[in-house]
């Protein structure tokens, strides 16, 4: 089988945007949660509610209105990419009202999506003002993943939907969160990536639901740490050519060289990413956060207005800190441990969370295995 593609990065100019407005304070990305409601039941899920759990919690979803007044404001103070998404957002039926609006501010629109509603008018609208990308969860390989994992029949429906958007030459990503529901299907998707020409960005690390319920923190419908660092191996088995999967095994030993040559225990570090430099996430009931994987620090921009909620979120993101032992852990490089997965998996940014630290050392072990095997053995990749 052909291998796509599979070393994406993001275009220059958006890293440099983003680096630029890290230094200058500026909002260069926002998510715009539109709504928690989801026409799916994805068990792992970190925001879906019902109608009847909102109005439970005494909050409400923003109107059209302050939606589109978030957007300008935040266009004002210089947000140049912006992310619709929700839930399911095209649940909401202003939906074309608030991206028509933000669309004709100049920003560079993009929507995440289940991908079962994209028909009719929906569809048509959509094809008429097309966005600069939609992204689309694939959440199996086959009708029946889709009904144990979403609770919906539509996998023939969400397929046929990515190759009508495919064909209309939008541009299409597939996002696959690998679970215990979806795992046995990982060659079934790629072969259909495959076959629609579509890159798939996979990962087996599942977020715990802290944002959803506090007392969520460190569980969820997931697999164990080892489980997750097999099947994204097993990912990475079916997107990557032999060569380029050594290429990546060696660079990760030779990052870990790197960090035991320096033998420098570093203090405890901040956020490195761009969350709270120069992106922000708005719930669905109004709350600016760094990042949609946070619970805090938040702001509430419709009562202090954007920026006074972006400045106190500019404040509050730079005085988190990670724990020391991840500043200093030789295997950092390897682990990607951020501010989010600590506070998701233990219910604060400054302690390690260990689901991570097992996760990269079975990462570690397994890679190494194959790659011994390949090389002490001359096996195929069968045989692996």
């Amino acid at each position: 089988m052909n291998k796509m593609n599979a070393n994406r990065t993001e275009p220059l100019l958006v890293s440099y945007l983003h680096s630029k407005g890290a230094k200058l304070k500026l909002p260069i990305s926002g998510t715009f949660e539109l709504t928690a409601r989801c026409n799916f039941n994805c068990p792992m899920c970190y925001v879906h509610m019902n109608q009847n759990e909102i109005h439970a919690t005494q909050r409400r979803e923003l109107t059209t209105e302050e939606w589109i007044q978030l957007a300008k404001e935040a266009k004002d103070r210089g947000m140049f990419f912006a992310l619709l998404t929700g839930g399911e957002p095209f649940l909401r039926r202003d939906f074309f009202e608030i991206y028509s609006a933000m669309k004709s501010m100049g920003l560079m629109i993009s929507i995440n999506t289940n991908g079962s509603l994209l028909q009719g008018d929906i569809r048509r609208q959509l094809l008429e003002n097309p966005p600069f990308r939609v992204n689309l969860s694939l959440y199996g390989g086959c009708a029946q993943t889709y009904r144990n994992m979403c609770g919906q029949d539509v996998f023939e429906q969400v397929t046929e939907n990515i190759k009508a958007l495919k064909t209309a030459g939008v541009d299409v990503r597939l996002n696959l969160s690998i679970t215990p529901y979806n795992r046995q299907d990982l060659e079934k998707i790629f072969k259909i990536s495959q076959e629609l020409g579509v890159h798939v960005k996979g990962t087996g690390y599942m977020y715990p639901p802290a944002r959803r319920n506090g007392d969520r923190s460190g569980c969820e419908n997931r697999m164990s740490p080892e489980e997750a660092a097999s099947s994204s191996l097993e990912w990475d088995l079916l997107r990557f050519e032999r060569e380029e999967f050594v290429r990546r095994a060696e660079k990760v030993k030779n990052l870990m060289k790197f960090e035991t040559d320096r033998c420098a225990v570093e203090p405890d570090s901040g956020i490195a990413c761009r969350a709270g430099s120069s992106s922000f996430w708005i719930t669905w009931d109004g709350r600016m956060l760094p990042c949609g994987m946070m619970p805090k620090p938040e702001a509430f921009p419709l009562e202090i207005g954007f920026d006074a909620a972006w400045n106190l979120i500019l404040m509050k993101t730079k005085e988190i800190r990670m724990p020391a032992e991840c500043a200093g852990c030789e295997k950092k490089s390897v682990c990607g441990v951020c501010a989010a997965m600590c506070i998701a998996e233990t219910g604060r940014f400054d302690r390690v969370p260990t689901y991570m630290c097992r996760m990269t050392d079975e990462t570690i072990r397994l890679t190494n295995l194959i790659c011994q095997k390949w090389g002490d053995k001359n096996n195929s990749r069968e045989d692996v």
